[in-house]
């Protein structure tokens, strides 16, 4: 095993070098134009899916590859990333990370091909991956130490600003220009991002790095490819088929040789020192558990308001908006509240409020009015907020500044692959629900037998909210097909509501975790542990 060896950390730099470049709000500002164009992308293209299938013959697989290839890029590349800006400068990262992103933007847009869109969509993850660290990193220097706290309150703000944003502005341009009109919409926000970070930005690097772990991105890669592409595939494959199995292996295998190799490397693509930290293993996994409840939870929310209710993009989008906009609100708030009731406390509470919301969730009805959603909405909002402000505050704030790259990319991975199992897992359970319930409520509403096949389809359909139309049945008798309507809503329904009592489970963990963290490091000079 390589020796460790510890470095002083480098002094901090001259307060009086200017009053722009290295300013902290500005600095802000700057990194959330980039990061704005990123979570613009994430809500719009979902909402632009439907119209993209008609306009370029897409298929359903088609479309998943869609959301899967970028989601792959980014997911295996963001730690990688992140040592890449520790090592070359994160403003200069960044600012690649900018203009790569709104370039294949455009080209995404002028796209005549899904083949060529799905090829462009994993070229716009590798760009996506390179600026989120790097945003990290660069406010991690700009706000030392306790002012940390309140920048993530600022930024969880934008952020819920840009995500409150990105269903209307979606809505709005797919149903009144065209679908290539979310990706154009990049490049204004990417020239002014470039502009103002060239302009604001310090470059900041680590002093005590001078190359790359080729190999350790070699296998990290592998076992993060390995482990996300199981889980995106489980869903068809089955979780117990040997393709699902061959890959989670794959992905344990591969990812212990890396381990082996951190320890052994003289400059390693993650050191494991870092997790030595236990605030920051805990922080990584408290920002899994938050995504999985999140993003899994959500998911099955988008097809209960267009599926259940009918709903237009733009109408789903604004249904949401209550939890968007009050973060907007909760972020800043959260910022304020750690700094007076310490990181443990504020984070267990937030878990606490955010479980309670998915509980209100399970008990949606049917015919659920705005107020019915909005309210948990409204609560979500507030108890999520402490949990990003604070998670990434504690995973970047106790890292040392030579890794904040590394550091904002392992915050990103945990979100990454929270978010997918959450989606993944959460799939399955509600799948498994609705089929174990669909045969009761068909005998309920007294339906007549059809054929096993053609049952099995109309289950199917209703995993995501779906209902046969008289179209899809026809010389069935229309108060048949009205019949089968309201057995699959209320098959979904039974699936959804599960999926929330599970997501206010793995919330309550999460709160319980969260009472074993510290708070980010409050001095910037001491020693660097590097392997």
């Amino acid at each position: 095993m390589a020796d460790a060896k510890t470095v002083a950390a480098p002094p901090p730099p001259d307060p009086g070098t200017s009053s722009r470049q290295g300013h902290p709000w500005l600095t802000l500002l700057s990194v959330s134009l980039g990061v704005i164009m990123v979570m613009l992308d994430g809500t719009v293209v979902a909402i632009a899916n439907p119209v993209i299938a008609q306009d370029l013959k897409a298929s359903l697989a088609d479309l998943q590859w869609v959301t899967s290839g970028y989601l792959l890029a980014l997911a295996v590349f963001l730690i990688t990333a992140g040592k890449l800006g520790d090592l070359f400068g994160h403003k200069r990262i960044f600012l690649v990370g900018v203009a790569g992103f709104a370039l294949t933007s455009l080209a995404i847009g002028l796209s005549s091909s899904v083949g060529m869109l799905i090829g462009l969509r994993v070229l716009q993850g590798l760009f996506g991956a390179l600026l989120q660290p790097a945003a990290l990193a660069l406010l991690r220097v700009a706000f030392p130490g306790e002012r940390l706290k309140m920048a993530m309150g600022a930024w969880g703000g934008i952020i819920g600003l840009s995500s409150a944003a990105g269903p209307i502005v979606g809505g709005l341009l797919v149903e009144h220009v065209s679908w290539q009109s979310v990706f154009f919409i990049n490049v204004p926000v990417g020239v002014v991002a470039m502009a103002m970070g060239l302009w604001v930005l310090s470059e900041s690097r680590a002093q005590t790095l001078s190359k790359v772990d080729w190999l350790g991105v070699v296998l990290l890669s592998g076992a993060m490819f390995a482990l996300v592409w199981a889980i995106i595939k489980a869903p068809d494959w089955g979780w117990g088929d040997p393709l699902t199995i061959g890959f989670l292996a794959a992905a344990v295998l591969i990812g212990a040789v890396f381990v082996w190799w951190q320890a052994r490397v003289a400059e390693p693509l993650l050191p494991l020192s870092l997790f030595s930290n236990a605030s920051v293993s805990i922080g990584t996994g408290l920002m899994m558990l938050v995504a999985f409840s999140m993003f899994g939870a959500m998911f099955f929310l988008t097809f209960f308001f267009q599926g259940v209710h009918g709903l237009t993009p733009l109408e789903s989008g604004l249904r949401m908006l209550p939890m968007s906009a009050g973060m907007i609100v909760a972020s800043p708030l959260a910022a304020v509240l750690i700094g007076k009731l310490g990181t443990k406390i504020t984070i267990a509470g937030g878990m606490l409020v955010t479980a309670l919301a998915m509980f209100l969730m399970s008990r949606l009805s049917l015919d659920a009015a705005f107020m019915d959603s909005g309210i948990p909405f409204v609560l979500l909002a507030f108890g999520l907020s402490p949990v990003f402000v604070g998670a990434t505050e504690i995973i970047v704030g106790n890292a040392p500044e030579d890794l904040s790259g590394v550091a904002g990319g392992i915050q990103q991975s945990a979100m990454q692959v929270g978010g997918a199992l959450g989606t993944a897992i959460l799939g399955a359970i509600v799948s498994a629900r609705v089929a174990d319930v669909y045969p009761g409520h068909w005998a309920d509403a007294k339906l007549p037998p059809l054929p096993a096949e053609q049952v099995d389809g109309l289950k199917e359909l209703a995993t995501f909210g779906g209902a046969p139309s008289a179209q899809m049945m026809p010389g069935v008798p229309e108060q048949v097909v009205q019949g089968i309507a309201g057995v699959s809503h209320l098959s979904f329904l039974d699936g959804m509501h599960l999926g929330f009592l599970v997501s206010t489970g793995v919330a309550v963990l999460a709160a319980v975790l969260a009472l074993f963290v510290k708070a980010g490091r409050k001095s910037e000079d001491g020693p660097i542990h590097m392997g």
